[in-house]
C-alpha cells in the first residue's frame, strides 16, 4: 500500500444484501465499520444464517483499532456474537441504542463480560481517535432510532460511509439527519461516498415512517378481535407507533418473542420507548383480557422458523392461536430469499381465518433507505471525489453508478467493487487494487464453518435427485462378489414402483464388476467403489436422464 493511500476492503455487503462488514486500513492501523449477518437463499439448504468470511483479518487481530457500527439491525450487529472473540474482542463504538441492542445479543452469547462497549454521540462534536483513524459519527433517518453514518479522516485524506439512510422529515424519534454535519464533511473535500443503494430502484423519495400510522389507526379501529403486529424485533420506532395507536383504541400491547420481549424492555430502560401508561403488558397479562382489548407485537416477519408468527401459523405455539375475527398485520418487507416463507405463513394464516394485512394489500411497512432523489441528495451535499455504492446487489451498484453520473460525478469515478475487493484512495487516486479471501460462512444449528460450499452443493443435488446406496459384498482375497449388489433408494424414486429399473441397476452393477476383473485379484475398495458408481450412474442416465448421489458401499468378508 502506497504510504500517503487509505484501503478500504469489503468483507460483506456488497454485490449482496446483508451482511455488512467494511475494514479500513491505513499503515498499521484497522477500524471495522459493522460486523453483520446475512439470511440463507433457498437453495441453501440447512443454513441458518450467513456470516463474513474474516480470514482477511486473522493475523491483523492485533492491528484493530475498533469496531463502528452504524445501528443496531441484524446485517449489520448480527455477526458480532460470532465473530467478536476471533477478532481479538476490539472496543465497539456505536450509539446508547445500538449498544443495548449490542448488549441484549452479546449476554446472550455470554460475551458481555469480555467486551468493551463504548457510546458514541453524534450530537456532539467529539471525534473517536482509533490509531490513524479520525472517526466522526452523523446522525441519519433509517427504519430504527440512533442510526449514524461515519466521516473518517486518515492522513490520506477523508472518507464518508452514509449507512442505511433515508432523508425523512418527520422521522419518529423526531431526530433528523444532521445536515449541518454533512455540510461541512463536505468543505473538507471527501476522498470517498460510500454510500447505501439498495433503493436505486425506487424513484422519488422514500415516504416517511409516519405515512403508516393512518393505515394502522384504519386497521386497529376496524378489527373486531385481537391484532398481531409481526415486526423486525429491533424496529422500535414501529413499536412506539403501535403503542402510541392503542392507547387511543383502549387497547393495550404485549411483544411477543424472546427477541423483542428483550429488545423492548432495553429501549424502555434507555428511553427510547416511551409507553403510555398501562399500555404495555405482558404476554400473560394479555390473556385475561377481552380479545379487542389486546395487540401482540410479535417476530417472524421474515418466516422464520422458530419465530413467533411461524409457529402461530402452523398451530405450534404453546400459549397462542388465531381464528376468525383475528387481524394479522405483516409490518415489514421480505428481505430477498425469504419470500417463499413469508407467503406460506401468510397462506396458513388465512387457512385459519385470519384477516391478513401485508404489502401487497395494504401500506403497512416503508423503507428505511434512500430513493433515487435522497441518493442524489447525498451526492450533492457531500460532493465526493469518487463514489463507491454499497449495501445492494449488483443490479444496484449499476443503477447507482448511472444515478451519480446524471448529478456530474465522472463515469471513471464511480467505482464499482465485489465481495473482496480491495481499494486504494490518495490524493487523486482510487481505484480497486486488489482482493482479499471474502464469501460466506455457514451457520447450520450451533456448528460455525463447518458447512462448505461443497456441502451445500452434495444437499442440492441430494433435493434434486435424491440418493442410491449400492452395497456390495466381495471376497476380501479374490474380489468375487458374494451378495449383492443390492439398492436401496432415497428421494429417486418410491422403491415399490421401480423394482424393474432398480433391478436391471443391479444387473448394471454385477455385469460391470465381473467384466472388469473382479474375482481374479485382492479386493481393492477404490477400484470397486469407482466401477459402482460408474456403472449405476450411467445406467440410470440413459433411463431417467437424472443423476441421483450414488453411494457405494463395499463389505469385505
Amino acid at each position: 500500500m502506497e504510504p500517503d493511500r487509505v484501503r478500504v476492503i469489503f468483507l460483506g455487503g456488497i454485490g449482496e444484501v446483508g451482511k455488512n462488514m467494511t475494514v479500513v486500513e491505513y499503515g498499521e492501523d484497522i477500524i471495522v465499520v459493522d460486523v453483520g449477518l446475512g439470511f440463507p437463499e433457498e437453495e441453501m439448504l440447512g443454513i441458518d444464517l450467513l456470516l463474513p468470511d474474516t480470514t482477511y483479518l486473522q493475523d491483523k487481530k492485533d492491528r484493530i483499532r475498533g469496531i463502528f457500527i452504524t445501528h443496531g439491525h441484524e446485517d449489520h450487529i448480527g455477526a458480532l456474537a460470532y465473530l467478536l472473540p476471533g477478532l481479538g474482542n476490539p472496543p465497539i463504538y456505536a450509539t446508547r441504542l445500538t449498544l443495548g441492542l449490542i448488549g441484549v445479543k452479546l449476554k446472550e452469547a455470554r460475551l458481555f463480560d469480555a467486551a468493551t462497549l463504548i457510546e458514541l454521540d453524534p450530537d456532539s462534536d467529539a471525534a473517536v481517535e482509533a490509531g490513524a483513524f479520525r472517526v466522526e459519527p452523523f446522525r441519519v433517518c433509517h427504519s430504527i432510532p440512533d442510526a449514524v453514518g461515519f466521516g473518517i479522516t486518515s492522513p490520506a485524506g477523508l472518507l464518508v460511509f452514509t449507512g442505511d439512510f433515508k432523508f425523512d422529515q418527520t422521522p419518529v424519534d423526531g431526530r433528523q439527519t444532521d445536515f449541518a454535519k454533512l455540510a461541512d464533511l463536505s468543505r473538507r473535500r471527501p476522498l470517498a461516498l460510500i454510500s447505501d443503494c439498495v433503493h436505486v430502484e425506487t424513484p422519488g423519495v422514500t415516504p416517511s415512517e409516519r405515512t403508516l400510522e393512518p393505515t394502522f389507526e384504519r386497521v386497529i379501529d376496524a378489527a373486531p378481535r385481537r391484532i398481531f403486529v409481526a415486526t423486525f424485533a429491533s424496529l422500535i420506532s414501529r413499536v412506539q407507533q403501535i403503542l402510541d395507536i392503542a392507547a387511543l383504541y383502549g387497547r393495550k400491547v404485549a411483544p411477543v418473542g424472546r427477541s423483542i420481549e428483550k429488545n423492548v424492555d432495553m429501549a424502555v430502560q434507555l428511553g427510547y420507548l416511551h409507553p403510555p401508561e398501562g399500555t404495555l403488558i405482558g404476554q400473560h397479562e394479555a390473556s385475561y383480557l377481552p380479545d379487542d382489548e389486546i395487540i401482540y407485537v410479535v417476530t417472524g416477519s421474515q418466516g422464520e422458523p422458530m419465530a413467533v408468527l411461524s409457529r402461530i401459523a402452523n398451530r405450534d405455539h404453546r400459549t397462542i392461536q388465531v381464528g376468525e375475527g383475528d387481524t394479522v398485520v405483516i409490518s415489514a418487507s421480505p428481505i430477498p430469499g425469504n419470500e417463499t416463507s413469508v407467503l406460506r405463513i401468510i397462506d396458513n394464516l388465512f387457512r385459519q381465518g385470519a384477516n391478513v394485512i401485508y404489502g401487497a394489500t395494504d401500506k403497512v411497512h416503508v423503507s428505511g433507505h434512500a430513493s433515487q432523489e435522497e441518493l442524489k441528495l447525498m451526492l450533492n451535499l457531500v460532493r465526493p471525489e469518487y463514489v463507491v455504492p454499497f449495501h445492494g446487489e449488483y443490479r444496484h451498484l449499476a443503477l447507482y453508478a448511472r444515478l451519480a453520473e446524471s448529478v456530474g460525478v465522472p463515469p471513471e469515478n464511480v467505482i464499482r467493487a465485489g465481495l473482496g475487493a480491495v481499494l486504494e484512495f490518495g490524493p487523486g487516486f482510487g481505484a480497486v487494487v486488489g482482493e482479499v479471501p471474502a464469501g460466506h460462512v455457514y451457520v447450520d444449528g450451533v456448528t460455525i464453518g463447518d458447512v462448505s460450499d461443497v456441502v451445500i452443493r452434495d444437499r442440492q443435488t441430494l433435493a434434486r435427485d435424491g440418493v442410491l446406496f449400492v452395497t456390495v459384498t466381495v471376497d476380501r482375497q479374490t474380489g468375487a462378489v458374494l451378495a449383492g449388489p443390492d439398492i436401496v433408494s432415497r428421494g429417486f424414486v418410491y422403491e415399490r414402483n421401480a423394482e424393474a429399473l432398480l433391478g436391471a441397476a443391479k444387473g448394471r452393477v454385477r455385469d460391470a464388476l465381473s467384466l472388469n476383473g473382479a474375482g481374479d485379484h485382492a479386493a481393492d475398495w477404490s477400484y470397486l467403489n469407482r466401477k459402482i458408481k460408474e456403472a449405476a450412474s450411467a445406467y440410470i442416465w440413459e433411463q431417467t436422464r437424472r443423476r441421483p448421489m450414488i453411494l457405494p458401499l463395499v463389505v469385505e468378508a
